[in-house]
């Protein structure tokens, strides 16, 4: 098929990928496309860690780091070495062609890293990351997300919800990428905590899942290597959930199930991108160690 200047190729486009709608690879195809403006302004620069499900939402998956050999001309490559000394070439996508070129391999949803091709060690948002538990209502999320919001106003730092596309909500926060990931992180956990002592009955920043009561206020995204489903992303739950970005005043009713494969085309023509912009928003967290009561990262 071509998209834009560039001929993809595209296998097996009638294939069952969501059973539950009788929704197809190329159904999955067609949304990512459609929406490709949105979607590239999240992923766009940006490693990208493949999981990948040859059979559907509902067969088994595997993740893959390595870009798979050889690869098309439109597809950008990530060089990541690690602690451990060994070297992986993350697939980029930065252009609409290679987001068909991913779809194609299988991947439902876009785990992307919180950093950019130009500075790799360094992230470009910071990630409060609401994880419920199954005894844990939504409605304690929700009301957790506005604890998360008035911190990250109090800090001056701007703030987009989303839904996860699976049971929670992530929280993002544009910043410039002058921190490495450890400090990036260590300033989460200070958000996190305060959101945990603001809302003790329903929050929690306590690791050991076993030990926890509460809506994990989950902090540790932010390091290294980890990603994220990120806005737009279909999930693979049986009903093609969607991360759906969120205006603030609608968290407090949102439900997560109306966002899905199927009706995120009409919500994008009505709502428009709610992310649109935020990447012009981004600030510097040096300075604002010291109003959590942190230590100032070293230059």
């Amino acid at each position: 098929m071509k998209v834009g200047r560039f001929e993809v190729p595209f296998s097996n486009p009638d294939k069952v990928f969501f059973p539950r709608l009788g929704l197809t690879k190329g159904d999955l195809l067609a949304y990512y496309l459609d929406l490709a403006e949105c979607v590239l302004g999240h992923v766009e620069r940006r490693p990208m860690l493949l999981k990948r499900y040859p059979n559907g939402a509902e067969g088994e998956f595997f993740y893959q780091k390595r870009i798979p050999r050889p690869y098309p001309e439109y597809l950008d490559v990530a060089p990541v070495d690690f602690p451990s000394g060994r070297h992986a070439d993350f697939p980029v996508v930065s252009n609409a062609a290679a987001l068909a070129w991913i779809v194609n391999l299988g991947c439902i949803d876009l785990n992307t890293w919180p950093s950019r091709l130009e500075h790799l060690e360094r992230p470009d948002y910071l990630l409060i990351d609401l994880d419920p538990g199954p005894d844990d209502p939504w409605e304690h999320v929700r009301e957790i997300a506005l604890a998360v919001k008035d911190v990250l106003d109090e800090l001056g730092l701007a703030s987009y919800p989303k839904t996860s596309g699976a049971t929670g909500l992530h929280i993002l926060a544009p910043i410039r990428p002058e921190l490495e990931f450890a400090d990036v992180r260590r300033f989460a956990k200070a958000v996190a905590r305060e959101v945990e002592r603001r809302v003790p009955e329903i929050a929690t920043t306590t690791w050991k899942v076993a030990d926890r009561s509460g809506v994990f206020v989950d902090y540790g995204q932010n390091a290294r290597d980890r990603t994220i489903a990120c806005a737009y992303s279909i999930r693979p739950t049986p009903d093609a959930r969607a991360s759906a970005p969120l205006r603030w005043d609608e968290v407090t009713n949102c439900d997560p199930d109306d966002f899905t494969l199927l009706t995120m085309r009409d919500r994008v023509a009505d709502v428009g991108d709610l992310t649109a912009g935020m990447w012009r928003r981004k600030a510097s967290l040096s300075p604002r160690f010291e109003l959590l009561g942190l230590e100032a990262p070293r230059p």
